[in-house]
């Protein structure tokens, strides 16, 4: 039989861990791979102090690694694909023409619309970063427009897919932990989405520009462009073709390695480069051009599955700690006491935000961000008949919005490492993601907004 952790024994891991982090993260400015391996491996110890076996703490450790396999294999994928789409003459391409359509003053915002209609075609936030994302973020550099700000506009578009869209994993997933039909979900998610939207949209409409906006640089930057590749409608065919196996659901391992493939087809029928231990070291390390432009290089020579493994290896680590969290009970012993007291419905949802908050702080993972919470709080929803929609929504809110914005969260470390933003500097200009769990909270604690989010549901599912 498994070792039940006390409440107060909780409390000292939850202490331990968010001193550590806090100390080594902000005060010594440290990046967040060490200070997360001491923070599992302290963890690990007092578990073991605790009375846990080291067979099960090793057992949580190994759970938690298992549920890193798919993003360590997407984050890998993608990486090869950046550096197959710089080859290929994709990326330039879209740069070579988006520098005649997207006007400085205004990119902020047309890169948050056109990242959100890409996202909601393909339901998730990866690709479109990793693709519209990654072009957008070079039209920035090449005119100046600071990378922070161009990153918070990019990464906000590309989150409202993964959180509206009915193809996105974590809009199906969160109604099914809370026992809600999915168009329930979507419509409920409406209240607290569209006022981040207009929000988010008059900020960067209304942000202080750069004065350092440089449109003087823009034509040898496309002849430089014009110069390393060649220019060709040809090299969209792969993003259309990503696009179209997304549209169809097709998972995300095959539609990657089709981005990929048609990628080294580009590159052979309309870059002419055919050499393969060219196209293997690419995809190994990235791309390095001979353009003599130095803006242009700095746009282009990326990519590879080498540029992955920080990201990797901070996943891998995250979810060890997630692992011994979960598997060892850390999380529901904590959070099952602290609910006990709270005696009013707008608690309630209060305390699911903030415990999907911590879950995505302490573990990195979106998904157990929406699980646990969901798996904790559902009976008592249905006990204080509070809407099971209401649930769905803050979880989802809470959960896959607030993972960016965690600097060793799974999605947190693939934007920074695919942007070359850091979180810590995006993150206050990635207004969507932390506006709507705002409006959550505010829709729980308002007396004229409670009636929907209090009132009693008419959007359970049946089954």
């Amino acid at each position: 039989m498994d070792r039940q952790l006390s409440f107060t024994k909780s409390v000292i891991l939850m202490v331990f861990i968010l001193t550590l982090l806090f100390v080594t993260l902000f005060l010594l400015k440290s990046e967040p791979h060490i200070p997360l391996l001491a923070t599992t491996v302290g963890t690990a110890a007092l578990l073991r102090l605790f009375g846990f076996t080291w067979k099960k703490v090793e057992s949580a450790i190994i759970q938690g690694i298992q549920g890193a396999i798919m993003p360590i294999l997407i984050l890998a994928l993608i990486g090869i694909l950046i550096a197959v789409w710089m080859m290929s003459g994709t990326v330039p391409t879209i740069l070579y023409y988006g520098m005649d359509y997207i006007k400085p003053e205004y990119f902020a915002v047309s890169a948050l619309y056109v990242t959100i209609i890409v996202s909601m075609f393909t339901g998730s936030s990866f690709t479109t970063v990793s693709t519209v994302g990654v072009a957008l973020m070079g039209i920035a550099l090449t005119t100046g427009i600071s990378p922070t700000f161009a990153a918070g506009a990019i990464i906000s578009g590309a989150c409202f897919g993964d959180k509206m869209s009915p193809l996105s994993d974590t809009t199906n997933f969160a109604p099914a932990v809370a026992g809600v039909s999915l168009f329930t979900h979507i419509r409920n998610m409406v209240n607290t989405t569209l006022p981040a939207l207009v929000v988010t949209t008059v900020f960067f409409l209304l942000a202080p520009k750069s004065n350092s906006v440089d449109l003087s640089s823009i034509q040898q930057i496309k002849l430089a462009l014009q110069e390393g590749f060649h220019i060709h409608w040809l090299t969209l065919i792969s993003p259309l073709a990503v696009i179209v196996c997304s549209i169809k659901r097709i998972p995300i391992l095959p539609t990657l390695i089709v981005g990929i493939v048609t990628g080294l087809l580009v590159t052979a029928f309309v870059q002419q480069q055919t050499a393969i231990d060219f196209w293997f070291s690419v995809m190994q390390g990235g791309y390095k051009s001979t353009i003599a432009n130095e803006t242009v290089a700095s746009i282009v020579n990326r990519g590879g599955l080498q540029s992955m493994m920080g990201s990797i290896s901070l996943i891998l680590i995250a979810l060890s700690l997630g692992g011994l969290l979960q598997h060892c009970g850390v999380i529901d012993a904590f959070f099952r006491k602290v609910m006990q007291p709270l005696k009013r419905s707008s608690s309630i949802v209060l305390m699911t935000g903030a415990s999907s908050i911590a879950v995505n702080g302490m573990t990195g993972e979106q998904y157990l961000s929406i699980l646990l919470p969901g798996q904790m709080f559902k009976d008592e929803y249905v006990r204080r008949n509070i809407p099971a929609k209401t649930l769905s929504r803050t979880l989802e809110d809470c959960g896959t919005l607030v993972n960016p914005l965690i600097p060793w969260g799974v999605s947190g470390a693939f934007f920074a490492s695919t942007l070359g933003v850091p979180v810590i500097e995006y993150a206050a200009y990635a207004t969507f993601l932390w506006l709507s769990p705002l409006f959550t909270f505010a829709y729980a604690l308002i007396p004229i907004l409670q009636k929907n989010s209090l009132g009693k549901d008419k959007g359970v599912s049946a089954s």
